[in-house]
């Protein structure tokens, strides 16, 4: 079975560099990996490691995390929720104070809807309990 997911890792990776209009060579290059270990990854005869996909996942400028899922690395779930995480602290519009609020707020969300809030919040946390409505000392 784990050749399957390996084979639709490959597939998959194949159609991407075909979409970016990439040689085999072009985003073995760009991705710091060996034409013939790529090759070997696109046939579904290697499984790459996390650190392997996020190179390629960078080269084609696409989400590792979408490798990850096909890889068999990650769940779907986690994928979606590590995405969410990550476009929120991308954002350049808002500043690091409303990207914690709002990390806070989507954990709130989630707790209330009765997922379970992961291991890996902490990436976030800025190590303050001051919530929104709490305002700085005043001078």
């Amino acid at each position: 079975m784990a050749s399957l997911n390996v084979g639709n890792l490959g597939e998959y990776l194949r159609e991407q560099r075909r979409s970016a209009q990439l040689s085999l060579r072009q985003l073995a290059d760009a991705a710091g990996v060996s034409n013939p270990y790529l090759s070997q990854i696109e046939r579904g005869l290697r499984k790459p490691s996390a650190e392997v996909l996020q190179q390629v996942a960078k080269a084609l400028r696409i989400s590792a995390e979408t490798l990850y899922v096909r890889a068999g690395i990650l769940d779907e779930k986690e994928r979606d929720e590590l995405e969410t995480r990550a476009v929120i602290l991308a954002d350049p519009s808002i500043n690091e104070r409303q990207k914690q609020v709002l990390l806070q707020i989507y954990e709130s969300f989630r707790k209330e809807n009765g997922f379970e809030t992961p291991a890996h919040t902490d990436t976030y946390d800025n190590g303050s309990d001051a919530g929104p409505e709490q305002a700085p000392p005043s001078s």
